[in-house]
């Protein structure tokens, strides 16, 4: 069970922010105890310790390499440690400022406002204010009480973690009891910040060309794309980041945003399935053949081929099948591959089934394959008893999720209700990835 849930790029972080802490510890405990004011400040500036431990390994974390994701379990997985790690150390900074105003406003007002503003030339005092203006500037926005921010607002704002790192180093060094860990913490965060930003675009990116945009049904687009160089090695599952440069769309152009690949990873093309779900994916969908894109990843580890032998079931729908539709033209191409698969396509109705026929045709020659179409408006919600009645033994196999949130959150409330174990169910969330 442990195993399943920490993965080895977790003890990694853990220890990140274990090592200063324990390092700071024996001179807090020995200042909590011989000052009036010491537990206050000490625990002011344990939460500092904390706080610029945990927002350096945010900006670790940001680093996107390819592979390197996959000791977290996937990049979404990265991602939403990322986040949570960036709120928590945006919380401790604050208690850091707030202990700190708490220690010295016994001394009186105006010793206790020296202390916090003190003169311009205190200029590391100064930059811990600029770290925690710039943390307010770029994560309160972002916080689910001010409404969901568009995908261009949330990468500006980011661009602010930067300076504010630099901001919060700079506030620390000078004042640290050990300088070293803060200039190694330091260089690997503000490295992954150079990387992500400065160097990536051009030296972490694959050169594509369009070949075809097969539309699919209205709205969902299927785009096959022809390597220029070197071309891109990926596992069934997987995404990319996509960013395209056709001058005649309408929006996106230049940007980079995730898509599953639905090929094969044999497959002479690589193929992307985009559903019009936004500014950037509608306008995808008019994409010219011959333009060029630029390809970065793959990323996710949405199969977590650590449980091979294990016989799995799939559950997608809407665009979040192309996954599925990726591991079953890989499974076509295998004459025996490790584990029998038996997928559900769930649409409204059979419509919205866009890549039914073809993975009819992939049940009918792969046995280890099999194919159960359910559609929401014939037959209503997905139910235990039509799960138990195609697939007697799905209680047994590993899980596989992907689709709406609705539908997400409907099927792991019924597969739990059922005594499915929560470690066997797999699902992968690409909120602002």
């Amino acid at each position: 069970m442990i195993k399943r849930w920490l993965k080895p790029g977790d003890i990694l972080l853990i220890a990140m922010v274990v090592v200063p802490v324990l390092l700071i510890m024996p001179s807090l405990m020995q200042e909590a105890w011989n000052q009036p004011s010491g537990f206050f400040r000490g625990l002011a500036r344990l939460a500092g310790v904390i706080g610029l431990s945990l927002m350096l390994l945010a900006a670790m974390m940001s680093i996107r390499l390819p592979y390197l994701d996959r000791l977290f379990g996937g990049l979404p997985r990265l991602w939403s440690q990322h986040r949570w790690v960036g709120f928590l150390s945006f919380m401790l900074v604050m208690l850091h400022a707030w202990g700190l105003s708490f220690s010295v406003i016994t001394r009186g007002m105006e010793p206790a406002m020296t202390v916090l503003f003190p003169p311009l030339s205190y200029w590391p005092v100064w930059m811990g204010w600029l770290a925690l203006a710039l943390m307010v500037a770029f994560l309160g926005p972002t916080f689910r009480f001010a409404g969901r921010l568009n995908y261009q607002k949330w990468k500006r704002l980011h661009l602010l973690s930067a300076p504010a790192t630099v901001a919060a180093l700079a506030h620390t060094l000078p004042l640290a009891t050990y300088p070293l860990v803060w200039w190694f913490l330091g260089a690997l965060a503000i490295g992954a910040v150079i990387w992500r930003k400065v160097l990536s675009p051009s030296l972490g990116r694959f050169e594509y060309e369009v070949v075809e945009v097969n539309t699919l049904v209205r709205g969902v687009v299927e785009i096959s794309l022809k390597p220029r160089g070197k071309p891109i090695q990926y596992e069934a599952g997987q995404f990319v980041y996509l960013t395209p440069f056709d001058d005649s769309l309408s929006n996106g152009v230049g940007e980079e945003h995730p898509y599953t690949l639905s090929s094969a990873p044999s497959d002479k093309y690589l193929k992307v399935g985009i559903k019009d779900l936004g500014d950037s994916s509608h306008a995808i969908q008019t994409i010219r053949k011959g333009s060029r894109v630029q390809i970065e990843g793959p990323y996710g580890d949405f199969y977590e081929r650590h449980y091979p032998q294990k016989q799995q079931l799939w559950l997608g729908g809407g665009i979040g099948i192309t996954p599925f539709v990726s591991g079953a033209r890989d499974m076509a191409g295998q004459e025996k591959p490790a584990a029998q698969v038996h997928l559900f396509y769930l649409a409204n109705d059979p419509s919205r089934a866009y890549f039914a026929d073809e993975l009819k045709e992939i049940a009918v020659k792969q046995p280890t394959f099999d194919l159960t179409l359910h559609l929401f408006r014939e037959q209503g919600a997905m139910t235990a008893a039509f799960l138990q009645e195609h697939c007697p033994d799905y209680r047994e196999r590993e899980i596989y999720m992907c689709g709406p949130a609705p539908m997400i959150n409907h099927l792991r409330a019924l597969l739990m209700h059922e005594g499915v174990p929560a470690s066997a169910i797999h699902f992968e969330v690409f909120d602002f990835l």
